[in-house]
C-alpha cells in the first residue's frame, strides 16, 4: 500500500436489486465500473460468512469462518448457467429499495436456491464442482453442521447427542449417509457463491481495483470451526467454553464489553504450528488484495473472561505468542498485506508489532475533534503514510448523522476552527472527504453513504443495538452526475488516482 489510494467502503447487501438484498451479480459490476469512472483503487466490504436472524444477521457472527454467505448468489448468473428460467430470475415481489427486508427475503431466496441445487448436475460436467469439493479443505465439516445444526432446530452443538458432540467417526458417517442430498446442495452452494466471487474479483482487479475484507478475530461457539476444531479453542470436555472474549471496563463502559465467543487456546495452537490460522489466512489471501483484522490488540494479548461471569469486569490479559505466529505467518505467505484495527486504547506492545511488521492502523475523522483535540493522533495533520483514513467505520454514524446527533457543541466548535471556517450540514461531508483525501496517509476509504452525504437513517450499525443494524441500501438514482465528477475530481486533485 505504498501508492497514494482511495476507496469506497460497501458491503454487497447495500448494493441494489430487485431480490431485495444486494448481491454478486450485475450491481456488483456496476458499482466496480463506478468506481474505476470516480478514480478508486480500493472497494472495501464487510465479512461475506454466511448470516442467520438469530444473530440479526450480523456479518460479524457466522457459523463459518470459510464458506461464503448463500442470499448473495446472484440469480443473472444462474440463468446463463441453465440453473434457473428467466422469469424464475425475476423478483416475486416488490422489495424495499432502501432497506433489506431479512425475513422475507431469506424465505425468497432459499426457495430459488432449492430450484438451482435440484437442477445442478443434472446436466453437464459437474468438474468443477468435484475440484471445489476436493480443494476446499473446510466444506466437508461446514456442509455437515448446517445440515445437524438445521436437524437439531438451531441447538448449538454441545447439545447434540454426545457421539456428534464427540465427532465420533461411525456417527458421522452414518449422518452423511443419512443427508447425503442436504449435505451435498450445502456444498452446491457453496459452489456457486465462490464461482461468482472469483469471477467478480477478477473483474475487479483487471481494472486495477483491489477488493479489501474483513476478519473478526474471533469465532462464535455456534460455528462449523468451533465444533470442527474444539482443540484450538478453551472449551470443557462437553464444548462449552472455560473463558470468553471481551474487552476490560474503560472510558465507555464501567463494566467492559462481554463479547462471549470462545477464546482461542493459544498453547494448542502453538503445538500444532497454528495450522488452522494458517488455514484461515491462505483462505482470505485468495479471496481479497487486503485484510483488516478486526480487534488486532486481540492477537498480542486479549481480556479472557470466566464463562459465567455477567459482565467483562473480573477478566485479565492474556498473552499471545504472537512474534512466532507472525513470523510463521510471514514464513508461509511472505509479507501480509493486512491492515490492523488498532482502535480504542492500544499499549505500547501492541504498537510495537504493528510497526515491526509494517501493518498500517486506522486514522477515523470523526475521533478527531473531542476532549484530546488539537493533539490527537485522528487529526489530518499527525497522520503518517502508513495508514487508512476513514471518514467512519461501518460501526459509526455517517457523517452527517454524526454531526446532526451526536457531536456536542465543543466538538462542532474544534471541526469548525480545523476547517477554518463554518461549513453548512449540507456541504459537510465534502468537507471531511477532501481532508481525508489531503491527508499524507497512502490510503483513504470513505463509506458511500458519507459519498452521498446521507443521515443517521443510513447507518449500517449501531454497536449498542441487536436490532435494526445491516440494513441499508442504495439506488442508483443517488450516484448522479454531480456526485460522480465531485468524487472523481476531490480523487484527482490529491493524486490518489
Amino acid at each position: 500500500m505504498s501508492v497514494r489510494s482511495s476507496g469506497i467502503l460497501l458491503h454487497p447487501t447495500s448494493l441494489p436489486s430487485a431480490c431485495g438484498i444486494g448481491d454478486l451479480g450485475p450491481s456488483a459490476y456496476r458499482f466496480a465500473d463506478f468506481l474505476v469512472m470516480t478514480g478508486q483503487r480500493l472497494w472495501q466490504m464487510l465479512p461475506l460468512n454466511p448470516t442467520e436472524s438469530i444473530y440479526g444477521h450480523s456479518p460479524y457472527h457466522s457459523p463459518s469462518a470459510f464458506a461464503g454467505n448463500p442470499l448473495l448468489i446472484s440469480p443473472e448468473p444462474l440463468v446463463q448457467q441453465g440453473l434457473l428460467q428467466q422469469s424464475e430470475s425475476k423478483a416475486d415481489r416488490r422489495w424495499s429499495e432502501q432497506k433489506v427486508a431479512f425475513s422475507r427475503i431469506v424465505r425468497s431466496k432459499q426457495r430459488l436456491l432449492e430450484r438451482v441445487c435440484e437442477r445442478f448436475g443434472t446436466e453437464g460436467d459437474t468438474t468443477d464442482f468435484d475440484r471445489f469439493c476436493r480443494n476446499s479443505g473446510w466444506l466437508d465439516d461446514f456442509a455437515l453442521y448446517m445440515v445437524l445444526r438445521s436437524h437439531y432446530r438451531s441447538r448449538v452443538w454441545p447439545e447434540w447427542p454426545r457421539s456428534l458432540r464427540e465427532r465420533r467417526p461411525k456417527a458421522l458417517q452414518d449422518v452423511r449417509r443419512k443427508f447425503k442430498d442436504p449435505i451435498r446442495n450445502q456444498k452446491i452452494l457453496q459452489y456457486l457463491f465462490f464461482q461468482q466471487w472469483d469471477a467478480l474479483k477478477r473483474y475487479c482487479n483487471r481494472r486495477q481495483i483491489r477488493l479489501i475484507g474483513d476478519m473478526p478475530i474471533y469465532v462464535p461457539l455456534d460455528s462449523a470451526d468451533v465444533w470442527a476444531h474444539p482443540e484450538c479453542f478453551k472449551l470443557t470436555r462437553g464444548g462449552r467454553p472455560t473463558a470468553v472474549s471481551g474487552v476490560p471496563p474503560d472510558y465507555f463502559s464501567a463494566t467492559g464489553q462481554l463479547w462471549g465467543h470462545p477464546v482461542y487456546d493459544w498453547k494448542s495452537l502453538q503445538e500444532k504450528g497454528y495450522g488452522w490460522w494458517v488455514d484461515r489466512m491462505q483462505h482470505h489471501l485468495q479471496l481479497y488484495d487486503l485484510t483488516r483484522i478486526d480487534h488486532f490488540r486481540g492477537l498480542v494479548a486479549y481480556w479472557e473472561v470466566p464463562a459465567r461471569a455477567k459482565t467483562a469486569v473480573n477478566g485479565h490479559w492474556v498473552p499471545v505468542p504472537t512474534e512466532e505466529f507472525l513470523d510463521r505467518l510471514v514464513k508461509r505467505f511472505g509479507r501480509l498485506p493486512v491492515i490492523a484495527e488498532d482502535l480504542g486504547t492500544i499499549t505500547a506492545d501492541v504498537r510495537e508489532v504493528i510497526n515491526r511488521y509494517g501493518f498500517p492502523g486506522m486514522r477515523v475523522l470523526l475521533f478527531a475533534f473531542g476532549g484530546d483535540f488539537p493533539n490527537g493522533s485522528f487529526l489530518p495533520h499527525r497522520h503518517e503514510p502508513n495508514c487508512v483514513v476513514y471518514t467512519g467505520t461501518h460501526d459509526n454514524n455517517t457523517i452527517r448523522g454524526w454531526f446532526e446527533k451526536e457531536a456536542d457543541s465543543k466538538t462542532k466548535t474544534n471541526l469548525f476552527r480545523y476547517l477554518g471556517r463554518q461549513v453548512p450540514v449540507e456541504e459537510l461531508h465534502w468537507e471531511l472527504i477532501r481532508m481525508a483525501m489531503v491527508s499524507t496517509a497512502e490510503t483513504v476509504i470513505v463509506p458511500l453513504q458519507d459519498v452521498l452525504g446521507l443521515g443517521s437513517e443510513a447507518r449500517m450499525n449501531r454497536p449498542a443495538s441487536r436490532r435494526g443494524n445491516w440494513l441499508w441500501r442504495f439506488g442508483w438514482d443517488t450516484l448522479g452526475s454531480e456526485t460522480t465528477d465531485r468524487l472523481r475530481d476531490i480523487t484527482e486533485t490529491y493524486g490518489r488516482n
